[in-house]
């Protein structure tokens, strides 16, 4: 009878220290399923051709590199993305410039990483472009700081690549209105005050082609000019060289000599997609994880392929708000009802 007590307590004691190691192991063995994850708001197909194309390959980089569990929160849409951020489905995402700024200043939004465009830069100036023998054009040409070849424009037909575009309307109206070279015609706060104002400073033929128009787009807005419709086309650093380059034998038939068209000086930058993060769930450690794994794809033959499927860009750098949106949220923040626009815009998905 002893014997068996003493067998009894043996077992009892195994039994009970098998069960105190098991309560220890417990927070490893579960530790992938409780440890925090982060998720990247990103668009996806039910399909793609090949892997290479697939968000998932970047997830799953960004987790081997980082140690961190990110996984893709599935969007259609910037929308979608920025109220993900919003509400805490997600913790990041890329998202064009409007809705990046949008974020930044009515969510607290950060930004960790951008894009680059196909020529290295996260950014492309915005500019007017005008004819050489034009007041503005002269005075452009002058050398004379004594005359302004904005205010040349006022009064003139102005070519627009589309109404709200960036380039071609929300920066340059933030900048005649925030100089102080335009008025606002209308309520402040209510967007279709923007059409009248443009009316009102340029023409009431200004060209706010819509889409699919002859004068839609970059294209339309320097062939608006070229053919004499307007005086000024608003549209970016690189749109004369890329439809009428001197050396170019594909330049477009209705493009004027080369040396016929000047740059008004800069606006502003529109800026390309941003990496924005909710700093309430993402901190400065993690943050500085995930961009080491993103830059490190930049000098990788594996990482400038899942670039180039997965992201659309030859790179990315690092960056914050400030520095990536400051200059564009700097000029649209002056066009008449742009707060409530985007405001409906990105919060209504």
């Amino acid at each position: 009878m002893m014997r068996n007590q003493k067998t009894n307590k043996k077992v009892a004691c195994s039994v009970m220290v098998l069960v105190m190691m098991m309560a220890g192991l417990s927070g490893c063995i579960g530790g992938d399923e409780s440890e925090e994850t982060l998720r990247i708001a990103f668009s996806v197909k039910d399909d793609y051709s090949s892997f290479d194309e697939n968000p998932q390959k970047l997830a799953d980089y960004l987790s081997e590199t980082t140690g961190l569990n990110i996984e893709l929160y599935p969007i259609t849409s910037d929308s979608l993305a920025l109220e993900a951020l919003r509400f805490g489905s997600a913790d990041m995402a890329f998202l064009d410039g409007g809705a990046a700024w949008m974020g930044w200043q009515s969510y607290g939004l950060e930004a960790m990483a951008a894009d680059m465009k196909s020529d290295g830069r996260t950014y492309y100036s915005a500019h007017a472009w005008v004819l050489n023998d034009s007041a503005a054009g002269q005075a452009a040409l002058d050398d004379d700081e004594s005359t302004d070849p904005f205010a040349e424009l006022a009064g003139e037909s102005s070519c627009h690549t589309g109404w709200l575009k960036s380039a071609g309307m929300l920066i340059p109206m933030g900048y005649f209105i925030g100089q102080g070279y335009a008025e606002v015609i209308g309520d402040e706060d209510d967007i279709e005050s923007l059409r009248n104002t443009i009316f009102n400073h340029f023409s009431d033929d200004a060209s706010i082609p819509e889409s699919g128009s002859l004068y839609y787009g970059y294209s339309g807005a320097l062939r608006c000019l070229s053919e004499g419709e307007g005086a000024v086309a608003f549209a970016k650093d690189s749109t004369v060289d890329s439809y009428c380059a001197a050396d170019d034998t594909e330049r477009e038939s209705w493009c004027l000599d080369r040396d016929r068209y000047v740059a008004l000086p800069a606006f502003g930058q529109a800026p390309s997609h941003p990496l924005m993060y909710q700093p309430d769930t993402v901190d400065d450690e993690t943050r500085d994880l995930i961009v080491a794994a993103l830059l490190d794809l930049n000098t990788t033959d594996e990482g400038k392929s899942m670039l180039e499927n997965i992201l659309n860009t030859p790179g990315l750098i690092q960056t914050d708000a400030q520095s990536h949106l400051g200059s564009y949220g700097g000029l649209i923040q002056h066009v008449p009802g742009i707060q409530g626009y985007l405001d409906e815009k990105y919060s209504s998905a």
